[in-house]
């Protein structure tokens, strides 16, 4: 039988170390684009939500954010410094020259990798968030949904919603409270006041409790300012919140109701403008309509005409239009505005799935 290998021996004795020995250093999560390569705590940048084909998401969005990016801050600068880098060849033979040149080249490249929007993981399937550097995320999807509730055009395929993200920090409920008593200050601190809503969504989370957050943000708000007031059917503000895994993600948008919950493809359809324009009116059409569409949903068995029974509940009514939406209210009446928040969410929660 053969003897078995022996490691050789180094020159002091002892044996030499096997590979198993040496143990790889854990890498950094950093991408080849600069920056970090998923949804982390202290990033801002946009939510989407597609439809089963991520890859074609994240082009459709490069497209439409570099679109309306340029038209709003200007194209990308770090193309100048590029085109300067570039022009020096000719002083190669100098050392001094070359090293600048080199210096300059090395900094030029530090400096594409910090492009205005990269695409991170989001941690959850049919969701994609695109970093974003030197913008307000905000402006700038108000910007495109604006353009397109007045222009009609679609320009996207596979994106459903795109929601701004002014702010992402750990998902637990004292990191959250402690965040959003100073991330909500400039939109509802006296003396700035306002309506709102708030909109919640948690996706591969299981730790959080809906009703808990959602009462937490409606006290914080409270407390900015005794005049905000919740309103569900028309608000000023919608506090937007998403979770993903242990990340809460954060924003205050305008019009959420207007651009159909920031969604592309349906805030292109004309067919729903005199919907949308109804709750800025408040006439009583308005929960004649709302009304009629839930007898259909929630009593499709009873066989009775909407023109029947929907005139005697929009008198009922009048302008209280939260209570007909939402059945929560009657229940909880010492606080209307929590429990018709948690029923909002649960709407969304809806959506999103679709």
């Amino acid at each position: 039988m053969a003897a078995p290998v022996q490691q050789p021996t180094q020159p002091g004795g002892g044996k030499r170390k096997g590979k198993a020995q040496y143990v790889p250093v854990k890498r950094a999560r950093r991408c080849d684009a600069g920056g970090p390569r998923q949804l982390e705590p202290g990033l801002q940048g946009i939510l989407i939500t597609c439809n089963m084909n991520e890859r074609k998401c994240v082009e459709e969005a490069y497209s439409l954010l570099n679109e309306y990016g340029d038209d709003m801050y200007g194209p990308e600068k770090f193309t100048d410094k590029d085109q300067q880098t570039s022009g020096s060849e000719g002083e190669d033979d100098d050392v001094e020259a070359a090293l600048k040149k080199e210096v300059g080249d090395i900094k030029a490249s530090t400096e594409m990798r910090l492009r205005r929007f990269q695409s991170v993981e989001s941690g959850a399937n049919n969701v994609v968030f695109i970093r974003t550097l030197g913008i307000e995320p905000e402006k700038l999807v108000h910007h495109i949904l604006q353009d397109m509730y007045k222009t009609k055009k679609k320009k996207t395929r596979v994106i459903l919603r795109m929601l701004p993200i002014s702010g992402t920090c750990k998902a637990f409920l004292e990191d959250m409270k402690k965040y959003a008593e100073t991330f909500l200050e400039p939109w509802f601190k006296a003396p700035n006041k306002g309506t709102f809503q708030i909109v919640y969504k948690s996706r591969n989370n299981s730790h959080m409790n809906r009703e808990e957050v959602i009462k937490e943000l409606a006290g914080i708000v409270g407390s900015l300012n005794s005049e905000n007031k919740v309103d569900l059917t028309n608000p000023q503000y919608t506090v937007v919140v998403e979770i993903i895994k242990a990340v809460c993600c954060l924003s205050v948008v305008k019009d959420y109701t207007l651009f159909r919950k920031y969604n592309l493809q349906e805030v292109v359809k004309s067919a729903k403008d005199p919907s949308q324009l109804n709750p800025k009116q408040g006439n009583g059409q308005e929960t004649k309509l709302e009304s009629g569409d839930k007898l259909n949903q929630n009593n499709p068995a009873e066989g009775k005409n909407n023109q029947q029974v929907v005139p005697e509940i929009s008198e009922e009514l009048g302008q209280i239009k939260p209570t007909s939406e939402m059945q929560v209210v009657n229940e909880g009446g010492a606080k209307p505005d929590i429990a018709s928040q948690v029923t909002e969410g649960s709407k969304s929660n809806e959506n999103d799935l679709s």
